[in-house]
């Protein structure tokens, strides 16, 4: 496999604040404490029990607590932005640490806003219910949606002199956690040539993953367990931390479980969540189909994990960032000549750091900075198809973030499912755009990664699912070693993939790899993958039958997802997700990929 470009860009955060030392850097830390001291001020006294006043005072709430959030947020991405491309950076970790302590009021003061709410429930709930019915006097229009949910968390929250304490200690704890995996997982490294004691980072041990050269792929599988084995006590450390800070202030919060907290961040009842389980674990014998067929296509017996990524043999191509850039702006605007146009300025704006280093984290991301209504997006590009349809996934969420940056943050406040459904539609338009002018050997191949990354978003998202649930049964009653971290990792790992993959092949440290499992105010970032996947695999089937009219559509759906569950999201759409038969209908255009996969593996000659 050719090496990785020399001419990958780093993204241009100058529009955003040219430094942390820039006048408008601190101008908006400023504002940040000015408005977030007025939203304090306001809220000093309860709401009116008037309905003409309550709406009046909600909404002045409103306005100060979205102009303070959106300051916050701004600023927060900023540094988080610098830290993640080099977490060597102590400038950025030290703005990280006084936002930290700048966000503290306003933190505080969500946590009165909703006491606030509290205090007038019956009459917030008439409120919403109006607003829901159409009335836009109160000002309130949009919002109906939002006011309900935050009576929902009032119910799930401390008094507020012990939650002021939990965001604060928070910056010691769940958060000092986080980041500690963050420091240690962008500079772990392992000895990859013994004769000049060069040295590889993880996150290039991973990129190797993609190789076409099978031998290329098993040494950097074995490098990159003695990087995480080298590292496995304090990784361990930190997921006990987070996951211990996690369960204390569910409990006092009232939550009966992990599981019931996430589905309510992710806007899903317990049993929409339960079909779309059930749905993976039946789907597991088709992707064990999947992977023998693609042992056969590698010439090995039985796939092991550092095959799952392998490139089909004769096509897997190296894609320079330019030919990724240029296939990307032209299958978004096949789709949708406005989405096509916003890629182009996300290219030539510098929007995308693509380039892997030592001291950046793994993985991709995009981010949003709502005061300039910007996005940026980091990821580590490394010439496989799968970097350039990580690249469309995460212009599929920036994309989303465009639709939505005109909305009040708290009606474009959309949760982890539907976040994922923009990003896999993207991905999914810029693969059936290609097979559509594939020749054979180019449909394998093309087939063969779509089947790839559907396995990762089923599969080993199920595997993550499986873990995350375990840790959570274990750490309650005790902190857990590397060893059991493992153990329960391995477990997970055969209980999905099964004898589909070589079971002395596994890979034991992807608790260590997988940063979801260490955001503190986060459970189970994992099955809204899937939910993105299969929502977006139905969206993408109606596409396919309205044509380019569904564009407006679903734009129209996106503007959506911050004011609704996802449940009448997806009604918007005509779809039922409490029923297991949605979930198995796009199952089922998985399983017809799959047999023809199948098919051509044994027509290759």
């Amino acid at each position: 496999m050719p090496g990785i470009d020399h001419d990958l860009p780093r993204w241009d955060l100058g529009p955003i604040y040219s430094s942390f030392d820039a006048v408008e850097y601190s101008r908006d830390c400023s504002l940040l404490e000015q408005r977030s001291a007025s939203l304090l001020e306001e809220l000093a006294l309860p709401f009116p029990a008037d309905a003409v006043q309550l709406a009046q005072r909600v909404l002045r709430a409103l306005n100060l607590l979205e102009a303070a959030g959106d300051l916050s947020e701004n600023l927060e991405a900023y540094a988080s932005a610098v830290y993640t491309t080099d977490t060597s950076n102590s400038r950025a970790l030290a703005a990280i640490n006084a936002l930290e302590t700048l966000s503290l009021p306003l933190a505080k003061a969500v946590v009165i806003f909703r006491e606030r709410l509290a205090g007038q429930a019956d009459s917030i709930r008439a409120l919403a219910a109006s607003v829901a019915a159409g009335d836009s006097l109160s000002g309130l229009s949009g919002y109906g949606f939002f006011l309900l949910e935050q009576l929902e968390l009032a119910s799930r929250q401390m008094p507020s002199d012990m939650e002021d304490l939990a965001n604060d200690l928070s910056r010691s704890g769940g958060d000092a956690w986080s980041r500690l995996h963050e420091s240690i997982t962008s500079t772990a490294t392992a000895l990859w040539n013994p004769a000049t004691g060069e040295r590889k980072t993880a996150i290039e041990l991973r990129n190797l993953a993609h190789s076409s050269d099978r031998n290329v792929r098993e040494k950097a599988f074995r490098a990159e367990l003695a990087a995480w084995k080298a590292v496995e006590l304090p990784l361990a450390a930190s997921l006990n931390g987070v996951k211990g800070f996690y369960l204390s202030l569910n409990k006092r919060r009232g939550w009966a479980g992990a599981l019931e907290r996430s589905c309510f961040q992710a806007r899903m009842e317990k049993g929409t969540l339960d079909a779309l389980i059930r749905a993976m674990e039946g789907s597991l014998p088709v992707f064990r189909r999947y992977l023998r067929a693609k042992a056969q296509l590698l010439g090995v017996d039985r796939c092991a994990f550092y095959d799952l990524f392998a490139p089909a043999p004769s096509t897997g191509r190296h894609w320079s960032y330019p030919e990724a850039k240029d296939f990307i702006i032209e299958r978004f605007s096949g789709f949708d000549p406005s989405f096509g146009n916003f890629a182009r300025h996300a290219f030539e704006f510098n929007w995308i750091d693509a380039e892997p280093r030592a001291g950046k984290v793994g993985g991709a991301y995009c981010t949003d900075f709502p005061l300039k209504g910007d996005s940026r997006i980091l990821c580590n590009f490394e010439g496989s198809f799968s970097s350039v349809s990580t690249l469309a996934h995460e212009l599929g969420h920036a994309w989303h973030h465009e639709l939505i940056k005109d909305l009040p943050r708290s009606q474009a406040a959309y949760p982890m499912t539907l976040a994922e459904t923009a990003s896999i539609f993207a991905e999914t338009v810029v693969l059936e755009s290609a097979l559509a002018k594939a020749t054979p050997t180019e449909r394998l191949g093309l087939i063969e990664m779509n089947l790839q990354d559907s396995c990762q978003v089923v599969v080993d998202i199920l595997s993550r699912f499986y873990f995350e649930r375990s840790i959570f049964e274990r750490r309650e009653k005790a902190e857990l070693s590397p060893d059991e971290l493992s153990g329960l990792m391995l477990d997970a790992q055969k209980a999905t993939y099964g004898d589909a993959l070589d079971p002395d092949q596994l890979h034991p440290y992807m608790w260590a790899v997988k940063g979801h499992y260490y955001i503190p105010s986060l459970a189970f970032y994992n099955f809204p993958y899937a939910f993105g996947l299969l929502f977006a695999l139905g969206l993408y089937a109606r596409y396919r039958k309205e044509g380019p009219a569904f564009a407006v559509v679903y734009q129209e759906l996106l503007r959506m997802t911050g004011r609704a569950s996802a449940e009448d999201v997806a009604r918007s759409a005509g779809f039922d997700i409490t029923s297991a038969e949605f979930w198995n209908d796009a199952i089922a255009l998985v399983a017809e990929r799959t047999a023809e996969f199948e098919r051509l593996v044994k027509e290759k000659p």
